[in-house]
């Protein structure tokens, strides 16, 4: 076999359709036509139900094409899997690692998979465990892990064996930035050595550092090429505004208008990426409110790429009219820690952490992958106990009250708390009646939800048939049941495509014009951007807060969060002060 056939993939025509019990058929992947070499790392982009995941399972001979060939280092998967098996490595979105074992053993039971020799395995697990930088952790059990380390720990034992092809299914899903930065330190080595690597991802920032991206949508190749020539499309078309009315309402008026395909908030401004052949001088006009500036920006790979699928759609939310004005004014205090702490035995996860929050805020919630956020987040809303300090919600005090606050609080879980076996009409029972409400005011609060989120079509199929961003919205539906004062979203966005964070932010930011307070966890840096404010944890303490803007300019005047996040948490590991 030649060098150049054993670093490549060539798709012909290649098609996948599945169908369902009842009959019904589903496209997966539309006629796709390509080849893949090792060049760099090919980035895999498109939004849920893309097609991306069963692509890669395709060519890791897991599933197989309904027509069409696959070639992959001139092997056929599913015809030639015990060869292809040998030089190729995959790591699927939940890679399987065993919690109850150590990072050694897990590291041995993958060896044992992959018929690696006893003798050869002390020299082959040094290597990987100082490419992962897990040499210190080898007697850790995998699920004591952060999720940096995790997914770490899942890429040294795919790389077992040394395969020449790795495919990758969003390893970064739920990782913070400085372990989002090593995988992919790690992973552009391997690309250097000659691997042919496919990256699937969400995070379009990460996109561009690809060598080549394919952009998938419902199936369909859009686009192959560098991430440049797709970003090219939004040249001159990419501005920042700013107003003295908030930036959050500006986004809201501004996505309506026809000329934009699409909006963000990026710190105390907004960002709008306009229609072909528009002007900002006309948007401009549109807004209806005055002393708006503006100028142009560069475009970024994720304007494109949104542009790319047509814009965002959803620019409105029906959680405006649905949702009543909390009572009280914008200045209360109605979320505080005061010195909390939280002790495992003699290990301090959070350590005499102060803030308060005000009613109608976002608060952010940031910090690395086993830093303290989500005991200090779980401590908040009554989910865990509270070692010293106080917690105080509403005036009430969660050590004597915490009953009385969960009445008045929405919570949606990282995982997302839904119940697979109940269809999605049975969750928002369900979840309805845990929050107190019966007969007529039960009907109609579903009915409101089910509306708002459009959920008709799917009302009798369960959580686990449906797409991650279904769930995502179903999740928040059962959150808003009972119409709460007070928000908190644990990493609400986690693995759903660009599209999907935009649509939930739309509804959070309908939210907080009624005056709902929102906490949030995020390891997405542009959502840490429609904060009003961010708290950053570090080792358990609290070593910065402030807006985004006030963050970003203590590190540079043109940090971006990513940079800013990174800066700090590094900062303060190596005992500097910014």
């Amino acid at each position: 076999m030649s060098i150049q056939n054993r670093q490549q993939i060539k798709l012909t025509d290649v098609t996948k359709v599945f169908k369902q019990k009842n009959q019904q058929i589903t496209v997966a992947l539309k006629p796709l036509s390509t080849t893949i070499f090792a060049q760099g790392v090919t980035g895999l982009v498109g939004p849920d139900g893309a097609g991306k995941t069963t692509l890669l399972r395709m060519l890791a001979g897991l599933l197989s094409p309904s027509s069409g060939q696959i070639n992959v280092a001139q092997y056929n998967p599913t015809g030639d899997r015990d060869q292809l098996r040998a030089i190729l490595g995959y790591m699927p979105q939940k890679f399987g690692l065993y919690e109850d074992l150590t990072v050694i053993e897990n590291l041995n039971l993958f060896a044992d998979l992959r018929h690696i020799q006893k003798e050869e395995r002390q020299q082959i697990f040094a290597k990987l465990l100082k490419f992962t930088d897990l040499t210190k952790f080898t007697q850790r059990l995998a699920g004591k892990l952060s999720g940096g380390m995790k997914q770490k720990l899942g890429l040294a034992c795919t790389l077992l064996g040394d395969p020449q092809i790795l495919l990758l299914d969003e390893p970064d899903v739920g990782v913070d930035p400085i372990s989002r930065q090593e995988l992919w330190q790690m992973v552009h080595q391997l690309a250097k050595e000659g691997m042919l690597i496919i990256w699937s991802t969400s995070y379009l920032d990460e996109a561009e550092q690809c060598e080549t991206i394919l952009l998938m949508n419902q199936g369909e190749l859009l686009f192959q090429g560098q991430p440049s020539c797709l970003t090219e499309r939004v040249k001159d078309r990419v501005y920042l505004l700013a107003s003295p009315i908030s930036h959050r309402r500006l986004l809201q008026i501004a996505l309506k208008l026809p000329q934009v395909s699409d909006g963000v908030i990026e710190g105390d401004r907004i960002r709008l990426i306009l229609k072909p052949n528009q002007s900002i001088e006309q948007v401009i006009a549109n807004l209806g409110t005055s002393d708006i500036t503006y100028q142009p920006t560069l475009g970024r790979f994720e304007d494109a790429f949104i542009d790319r699928l047509g814009g965002i759609t959803q620019k409105e939310s029906i959680l405006t009219k649905i949702m009543p004005q909390v009572a009280g004014l914008p200045n209360d205090i109605v979320i505080e820690a005061k010195n909390l702490t939280r002790t495992f035995g003699d290990f301090i996860a959070t350590d005499h952490v102060n803030f308060s929050i005000k009613r109608g805020e976002i608060f952010g919630l940031l910090g690395p992958n086993g830093a303290g956020k989500s005991t200090t987040f779980k401590m908040m809303c009554g989910l865990l106990p509270i070692s010293e300090g106080q917690a105080l919600v509403l005036g009430f005090d969660l050590k004597t009250s915490a009953t009385k606050v969960r009445e008045r609080i929405g919570y949606m879980a990282q995982r997302f708390s839904l119940y697979d076996r109940l269809t999605v009409r049975q969750n928002l029972s369900f979840f309805s009646g845990i929050y107190g409400l019966k007969g007529r005011e039960q009907t109609q609060r579903m009915n409101e939800m089910i509306t708002a989120f459009n959920f008709e079509p799917i009302l009798d199929k369960t959580p686990e048939s449906l797409p991650l961003g279904f769930k995502q919205r179903l999740a928040l539906a059962c959150a808003l049941m009972h119409k709460p004062d007070i928000v908190f979203l644990d990493e609400p966005t986690s693995g759903v495509d660009p599209i999907t964070r935009r649509e939930f932010w739309v509804h959070i930011n309908s939210l907080v014009e009624k005056g709902v307070t929102v906490m949030v966890t995020t390891h997405f840096m542009d959502e840490a951007e429609y904060c009003d404010r961010i708290a950053l944890i570090n080792g358990g303490k609290l070593i910065a807060l402030g807006s985004p803007n006030q963050l970003k300019q203590s590190v540079a005047s043109n940090a971006t969060m990513e940079q800013t996040f990174i800066k700090l948490v590094n900062d303060a590991n190596s005992g500097a002060t910014t």
